[in-house]
């Protein structure tokens, strides 16, 4: 038995360092002081952290993300928050259809996804490059705002909300009183978790991105084309950190949406 746990040991520590390895070789290699991206590094510098902010396309870029992620969360939500309602609340013919169909994004293989709507939305119906690209990004969130509040919706006793209609509240006023205060962790989670979905998006935006508009992962892929210097490797240390602080949060959203229901 002792062997036995030893080996799982091993077989996970391997598990983390193929996983972590490279992410640190990463963070390492963006203090290199000279021009070309090396490990390990010759020296320390943090000049390729203050290129960023010299280079305007990535300032831009990363303004474009943000506002497209935003817009495009708040769409998600106003479509996401009723859907998850319904499919949590109520049982009716094709509920599973439509949960398939809601899923789907997911599902389907990002390129598969991302030339579709190129040949939709931009091709056949016209639209501009930046609804094209906001349009894409919120079909992406949606499954996740769907699933993360369905799933805090899971935890919420439905006997609440009937208490309330019995005592003669409104439907609307028991929903936005009743049930979406005791889902607010659920909400907040699943706006960060869509959010992020969206701000590192590669599949959809290279197809949905064209002359003037771009996201901040499509500007680092045309940069790395031209350029083998540390900048990328710094953007990438900066973005994993805005990644992990987020997923922190969203582990104790998370946790305090299940244990409060407790």
């Amino acid at each position: 038995m002792r062997e036995k746990n030893r080996g799982l040991a091993l077989f996970t520590l391997l598990v983390y360092i193929f996983l972590l390895g490279p992410l640190v070789i990463i963070a390492f290699a963006s203090f290199e002081p000279g021009s070309v991206l090396k490990f390990p590094p010759t020296g320390f510098s943090l000049k390729w952290y203050r290129n960023i902010l010299e280079v305007k396309m990535f300032m831009k870029t990363a303004g474009t993300s943000v506002i497209v992620s935003m817009i495009g969360n708040l769409f998600a939500l106003l479509l996401g928050i009723p859907a998850a309602y319904a499919l949590s609340r109520f049982e009716f013919k094709g509920k599973g259809a439509l949960n398939a169909i809601f899923i789907s994004p997911v599902l389907i293989p990002g390129i598969v996804l991302g030339f579709t709507m190129l040949k939709y939305l931009i091709v056949t119906y016209h639209l501009p490059i930046y609804a094209a690209l906001l349009i894409g990004h919120t079909v992406i969130m949606l499954p996740f705002i769907i699933r993360v509040i369905a799933s805090s919706l899971s935890n919420f006793d439905f006997a609440i909300e009937e208490a309330a209609l019995s005592l003669g509240a409104g439907q609307l006023k028991t929903f936005f009183k009743v049930v979406l205060p005791n889902i607010k962790s659920g909400i907040i989670a699943a706006i960060l978790i869509a959010f992020l979905e969206s701000f590192n998006n590669v599949d959809i935006s290279v197809f949905m991105t064209g002359p003037g508009v771009s996201t901040l992962p499509i500007q680092m892929l045309t940069y790395v084309e031209n350029h083998f210097d540390p900048t990328i490797a710094a953007i990438s240390v900066l973005l994993m950190i805005f990644t992990a602080v987020l997923m922190f949060i969203i582990e104790r959203l998370m946790g305090l949406s299940y244990f409060t229901k407790r």
